[in-house]
């Protein structure tokens, strides 16, 4: 896979030639905390061009996407423009730059050959860790700086109340104790 844009199953340009980026769509892992930690950023930063963060995976996200692998956006960062741009990557790190006000400059100087480097190389320090975190959570926090709770455990993060267990419905009439 490349790190350009590219279209994707009927995403693409309806005329040719580049088309201008109006708004971007974020598709993140909602079950990573690296992911929802930077969505979280993402939503508090002043933006140029208008981000819509969307989980990946998700139904929604699949009616908006048809033509995209969906299993794809729940390993690598994702970003849909409104013309149907695809970023992926590095690109897609980039241009999620790039719509930020106070982090264009930074997107302009990542975007050169050097900056590139730079660039591709956070984005597999960001992949080693989000392995790390997800082979800590299937060996029961072995390894990665300790237990990730994934949904299914009832376990869930929010920046501002720490983590929180809601535990299974009771619909029988008897709930789980644990």
């Amino acid at each position: 896979m490349t790190d350009d844009a590219v279209a994707v199953g009927g995403l693409g340009p309806s005329r040719p030639g580049p088309a201008a980026v109006r708004r971007l769509t974020v598709l993140y892992d909602a079950q990573c905390s690296l992911c929802t930690f930077l969505r979280d950023w993402l939503v508090r930063q002043p933006q140029l061009v208008p981000l819509e963060l969307i989980q990946a995976g998700s139904d929604e996200a699949r009616r908006r996407y048809p033509g995209l692998d969906h299993g794809a956006t729940l390993e690598e960062i994702t970003i849909v423009g409104d013309a149907g741009q695809v970023y992926r990557g590095t690109a897609a790190w980039i241009v999620t730059l790039w719509a930020l006000r106070e982090h264009r400059p930074l997107a302009h100087r990542l975007s050169t050959p050097s900056g590139a480097r730079l660039a591709k190389g956070a984005v597999l320090a960001a992949a080693k860790w989000r392995g790390a975190q997800r082979d800590g959570a299937q060996q029961g926090g072995a390894r990665g700086g300790g237990r990730v709770y994934q949904h299914v455990d009832g376990w869930s993060y929010d920046p501002h109340q720490g983590w929180t267990y809601t535990p299974p419905g009771c619909d029988s009439g008897t709930c789980a104790t644990g």
